[in-house]
């Protein structure tokens, strides 16, 4: 009897210290959070002000809500680099027709989601049917929304949008604001989809590998497709967040999201190499890098200096991703 309670208590342990290791392994970007508040709070008096964390979370609404589309498209085992410009070409549209057509603006917005919808399901059609490396096709599709976004700019700002738009990302309910009240519905709805829906099962079975998801029945090819599909929707969401946060457009709307929604997801948890980690992730990554350069910001780091920072906390990021993997092994 003794010896099976041993053996009950050390299995005991050994479960719990297994849970301990994958929470901290899933939620590290949370740990960071906490230590990184703390110490820029004691670095400067005015990190730990209501005003500065409205700020952050202003701040991170709309990479937030980019960087979960570039979170599920991570979780299918590839990434897209077409987003941020996909941010900028998508808002381009909308305040063009809303401002210099006089549309509706809605119908503007609608028209700007359908657009993004359309940039991210050619990548994957690009991908999955013509097998064009993600990589390659995404960048081309980067170009091509740029280049698009300067024709219908004119490579000039379009500011002073129609107040129809204005609570979407300068209006509040009580004390807080309405994109972040957005963002995070948006986020648990992700991580609902990603977790308990046949679509988020496919997305986890394809990245963790595409030859056993066909085999065992997963339209792999329909998959990739509607997760890169799912990506440019998003992006364009953020982009009609930022759009309406800043109160105009601009070919800088967007500037490297690509980049630091692919660090954020890293730094929140996701795997590079695809099936592992949480959507939620992603917006803890997000809140790590607004808190971080804002805390740098307020210790007057020189911005070049931030841009090489920023650099090495990705490559940080991923070193620890292939260590965890060699671990898992």
């Amino acid at each position: 009897m003794d010896t099976i309670k041993v053996n009950d208590r050390n299995t005991a342990i050994k479960y719990v210290g297994q849970q301990l290791s994958r929470f901290s392994k899933e939620y590290a970007a949370v740990f960071a959070i906490l230590i990184m508040g703390l110490v820029f709070s004691f670095m400067s008096p005015y990190f730990f002000t209501a005003q500065n964390i409205k700020n952050i979370f202003l701040q991170c609404s709309a990479l937030a809500i980019v960087a979960m589309g570039q979170a599920f498209i991570i979780l299918n085992g590839q990434f897209d680099m077409s987003l941020g410009q996909c941010v900028c070409f998508t808002s381009a549209v909308a305040a063009y027709l809303m401002k210099i057509e006089g549309i509706n603006p809605w119908l503007s917005i609608l028209v700007a989601l359908l657009l993004g919808c359309l940039v991210g399901l050619t990548n994957g059609v690009l991908f999955a049917y013509f097998k064009i490396p993600a990589f390659i096709a995404t960048l081309g599709l980067q170009m091509i929304c740029r280049s698009a976004a300067k024709i219908i700019t004119n490579a000039t700002p379009i500011a002073r949008l129609p107040d129809d738009i204005a609570f979407l990302g300068r209006g509040y309910i009580g004390i807080f604001p309405i994109c972040v009240i957005i963002m995070i519905a948006l986020y648990i709805v992700g991580q609902f989809v990603s977790r308990k829906t046949r679509f988020g099962r496919n997305i986890y079975a394809t990245g963790g590998g595409a030859e056993a998801a066909y085999f065992a029945g997963i339209n792999i090819k329909k998959t990739y497709c509607l997760t890169f599909a799912l990506g440019g929707l998003l992006a364009a969401f953020g982009g009609i967040i930022l759009m309406s946060r800043l109160d105009s457009v601009s070919l800088t709307n967007g500037n490297l999201y690509e980049f630091d929604s692919v660090i954020a997801c890293v730094i929140g948890g996701l795997s590079l190499t695809g099936g592992k980690g949480k959507v939620i992730g992603a917006l803890f990554g997000v809140i790590f890098l607004i808190i971080f350069f804002n805390g740098m910001t307020m210790m007057n780091i020189d911005p070049f200096y931030q841009d090489a920072i920023k650099g090495a906390v990705l490559v940080i990021a991923v070193l620890l991703d292939v260590f965890r993997n060699k671990r898992s092994k």
